[in-house]
């Protein structure tokens, strides 16, 4: 088979600084040894996320043209409606500012104190927005999901007996609606199968509980299904995006992930009550129902980039470049999650630093490693992010201690990937010497972004 290239040229370019390894060390300082204070451009490769990082391409720029900026019945809104509908098939549709925000308007219109939210996995802002309002979210992954050296096809698929154990345990009354995220973010950017898609909707539905999907991704996983499930092959994307969204009752979006734009959202639904709170929360939050926070020009590229996203040589380029990082890790016995997710690769610090406990934040030791070392910014996926206090206040880890490098799209070329795989080398190296982490200072929600660490004994 010949070498997959990236389907597209390099039309613009952005210079990179290469700060020295110095001036490295006093920025990680400064930023209280969280990389979300670090300014990005002291990060030579910027692995933090892949949501709203991408480069946009010539029809999404040259659409930003045609951006009407009409408060009300803008043209680009109808465009970017017809492109939702066109994939969704959902009846009413409104656009947010980004993901969080359409998460944020669920939470508020449709559920109350003391009700129970199953997800495969709750990313971090879908979990915040709920317990923000007293909703006990509970991830209910299959098994597979939580052995990060297995190989399995769809190890980010519900439990489905889990779920049904929620259901019996909790009654219907306090579920609102169950969630899947696509893909599954939190254990890998692993896929869901469009099998236990299908299942989980005949489950609820037997409940009359609905499914709500949290869709960033949606065109990735439609790519696994197309790869990894029978029955699938000869489909293309679009198709199986559509299947997928069918099984839905709504959806959330953040565009900034396969919208392939830098900014935007959505909110989906086909009931009509459930439109109606929608839709008095957006004008209350975001903005008149046909813009929802966002310009005009940003309507216009998020339905093409929709679009773009759902092109099989696209997504089997993204797939590759992923997939590249993954056997030079293979190579050099660097652990991650197996099989590669869909965005990112999702390295095992748990397994790297087997010498930090949980509590002293492996995942938060490897991660300002890696940027001491050669200037590549990733996030921590484990007890910073995802760990939680129990009632007495006594903090409980992550049942996985990851730390995900996140490809933004269409942005680095191989030796960008090569450069990363000899800094994980050299990290790899050099572990022993790699100190846990204490936090001096934390907010009540959604931690990692601004709380405030100091390493356990002084990094050399």
């Amino acid at each position: 088979m010949k070498t997959i290239i990236e389907p597209f040229r390099i039309k613009v370019t952005e210079p990179l600084k290469v700060i020295s390894a110095e001036e490295r060390a006093a920025a990680l300082k400064m930023a209280h040894y969280n990389v979300f204070y670090l300014n990005s451009e002291d990060c030579a490769i910027d692995l933090l996320t892949d949501s709203g990082t991408g480069a946009m391409s010539t029809k999404q720029w040259a659409a930003m043209m045609l951006g009407d900026e009409s408060y009300a019945g803008s043209p680009s809104f109808r465009r970017f409606e017809q492109t939702i509908r066109n994939i969704t098939g959902m009846k009413h549709i409104f656009p947010t500012h980004q993901g969080r925000a359409a998460e944020g308007i669920l939470a508020m219109t449709r559920t109350h104190k003391g009700d129970v939210v199953p997800n495969n996995s709750h990313f971090d802002t879908t979990r915040a927005n709920f317990e923000f309002v007293g909703v006990n979210a509970l991830d209910l992954i299959c098994d597979e999901g939580l052995d990060n050296a297995y190989v399995a096809p769809f190890k980010g698929n519900m439990n489905i007996a889990a779920l049904e154990q929620t259901i019996q345990q909790y009654g219907k009354e306090k579920i609102p609606f169950a969630m899947i995220t696509v893909t599954n973010n939190t254990s890998g950017g692993q896929p869901v199968s469009m099998q236990n898609i299908r299942e989980t909707k005949a489950l609820l539905e037997k409940h009359n509980i609905p499914l709500i999907l949290d869709a960033c991704r949606f065109a990735e996983n439609a790519y696994f299904i197309k790869e990894r499930e029978a029955g699938y092959k000869d489909k293309s994307l679009l198709e199986i995006a559509r299947e997928i969204f069918s099984y839905a009752d709504g959806a959330t979006m953040s565009l900034k992930k396969d919208g392939l734009v830098n900014i935007g959202g959505f909110l989906v639904c086909n009931d009509d009550a459930w439109a109606e709170d929608f839709q008095n929360a957006l004008i209350m939050r975001e903005g008149f129902i046909t813009y929802g926070g966002l310009a005009g020009r940003d309507l216009e590229a998020a339905a093409v980039g929709l679009m773009e996203a759902l092109e099989y040589d696209y997504q089997q380029y993204r797939h590759a470049t992923v997939e590249y990082l993954a056997h030079a890790l293979d190579a050099r016995h660097i652990p991650y999650v197996k099989p590669v997710g869909g965005h990112a690769v999702f390295l095992d610090a748990k397994a790297f630093l087997p010498h930090i406990p949980p509590l002293q934040y492996p995942g938060i030791g490897l991660a300002n490693a890696l940027y001491l070392d050669g200037g590549i910014r990733s996030v921590e996926l484990g007890s910073v992010m995802f760990g939680h206090f129990d009632a007495a206040g006594v903090e409980h880890p992550s049942p996985l201690e990851l730390v995900r490098l996140a490809i933004p799209r269409r942005v680095y070329t191989q030796s960008h990937f090569d450069y990363i795989v000899e800094v994980l080398d050299a990290v790899l190296r050099g572990r022993d010497k790699i100190t846990g982490y204490r936090i001096t200072r934390q907010p009540k929600f959604l931690r990692h972004f601004t709380c405030h660490f100091e390493p356990i004994t002084n990094i050399t």
